[in-house]
């Protein structure tokens, strides 16, 4: 397995992970549309895409990171806002791996830290996060609201 910074190269491998994880969350597939927004992502640098490959060159999973800014803390802070593995390559470690390149982007970085949310029902997920010494948030609530009811 080579974890890489995603590059337009990788925008077919990427965007079929993509899809998949938007249909892990209950979206209807659509690969033209993951595909278009992904590559805007990569040609606005505007997120870090991280991808695992496979040996073959096969995409295994990937995690995209958001910048933000903590202004208590007054610096950077990454979202760790999306974390996917291909279902042929869980419990592989894959991502344990992710996870651990965007912890190490971080700091590289000099950010405060990252910040991430998984659905309740994603034990799985809460295992990993717990596993690699993630903090539950008890001190703070997070709230929604959608666009079309603003």
């Amino acid at each position: 397995m080579i974890i890489l910074t995603a590059e337009l190269k990788h925008l077919d491998i990427l965007s079929k992970l993509f899809d998949e994880y938007r249909v892990f969350y209950e979206r209807e597939s659509d690969i033209e549309a993951a595909k278009n927004f992904m590559k805007h992502r990569l040609e606005n640098k505007d997120s870090v895409i991280f991808i695992a490959l496979d040996g073959n060159g096969n995409g295994m999973g990937f995690t995209q990171l958001y910048p933000s800014f903590t202004s208590v803390g007054m610096q950077r802070m990454w979202i760790l806002n999306d974390l996917f593995v291909n279902e042929n390559y869980r419990k592989q470690k894959v991502a344990e791996s992710l996870l651990n390149k965007a912890e190490q982007h971080a700091k590289e970085t000099g950010a405060f830290g990252m910040l991430l949310e998984t659905r309740n029902t994603n034990i799985p997920a809460q295992n990993l996060y717990d596993k690699l010494g993630w903090y539950r948030d008890t001190e703070h609530t997070w709230f929604f609201k959608p666009a079309d009811e603003m």
